[in-house]
């Protein structure tokens, strides 16, 4: 079993952590030419000119309402509809509602990022068809700030929502039938059922879920916002990844956006570890 690891752990070590010898460049003026070694030194020089640039607070701000707001959705969508489908009596429609839910998960943001632009276009999308039906004037959904915010915020619950659905009914096969069972006898209806067996039984599931994302509340999802947003919409959709990458491949600023990504990775390590404690705290949960 250890031998079968060797392939993950080779590429864990290649892609994680001889790439981290470039964190160097957080803490150089990176000159391409001279290289690691060539490059003057400046110190912490980079973060300070990165927190005094003026749409730092936008980036950093975007990322954390983001994800919040993202993982707040995904969670509460998921368990209503594990709920919803858990009450379902005929098997059949399980099996039917469950892959069809999950099967957004699978998809690349690539192609997603594609059909969703198509779709809120103003030429040929969602746009054109409100203007025939109400005579309108056409709505900029992907330059309007406030309905793009809604459209990543939407259209991420829609594809992320089947995986943690599925989490949430291996929860609920969990509880003890016989709970149920005297719930009827002593005249519980279905909502009673839910409200007193089903969501607390579900309730810890739920905890270590929303625990264990607070280590991620950075990743705001790079993937999804990169394909589908423009200059327009920068002020409330630009997090810190796509400002990393704009930093460091457009502008070819390498130690800033190095300095960045360092910024990002050292607070997602510090709250990663919050997030542990606290599902090991709350929830039960233990990796070792």
């Amino acid at each position: 079993m250890h031998v079968l690891l060797i392939p993950a752990v080779v590429l864990v070590v290649i892609f994680s952590y001889v790439p981290m010898t470039g964190v160097v460049l957080a803490f150089q003026d990176f000159i391409t030419g001279r290289g690691y070694f060539g490059s003057p030194w400046v110190g912490f020089e980079n973060f300070r000119y990165l927190f005094a640039l003026p749409d730092i607070g936008h980036v950093i701000f975007n990322t954390v309402f983001l994800s919040l707001i993202k993982t707040i959705c995904i969670l509460t969508f998921s368990m209503l509809m594990a709920l919803l489908i858990n009450e379902v009596t005929a098997n059949w429609f399980k099996r039917i509602c469950q892959p069809v839910f999950l099967f957004p998960f699978f998809l690349s943001w690539v192609i997603l990022g594609g059909i969703f632009i198509d779709l809120f276009s103003m030429e040929s999308g969602l746009s054109k068809l409100i203007y025939r039906i109400f005579k309108t004037d056409p709505i900029f959904f992907l330059g309007d700030g406030n309905w793009f915010r809604a459209i990543l915020i939407s259209t991420n619950t829609w594809k992320d929502m089947g995986y943690n659905m599925v989490i949430f009914l291996a929860a609920l096969t969990a509880i003890d039938p016989s709970l149920y069972e005297a719930a009827t006898i002593d005249g519980a209806n279905r909502f009673q059922k839910v409200w007193r067996i089903t969501l607390p039984g579900i309730a810890p599931i739920a905890a270590l879920l929303g625990l264990l994302a607070i280590g991620g509340i950075l990743n705001a999802g790079f993937d999804q916002v990169f394909n589908m947003y423009n200059r327009l919409v920068y002020n409330v959709a630009d997090i810190i990844d796509t400002y990393v990458y704009r930093l460091g491949l457009v502008d070819a600023q390498y130690s800033l956006a190095t300095a960045a990504g360092l910024f990002k990775s050292f607070v997602g390590f510090f709250l990663l570890i919050i997030s542990y404690k606290l599902a090991i705290k709350y929830a039960g949960y233990r990796l070792f």
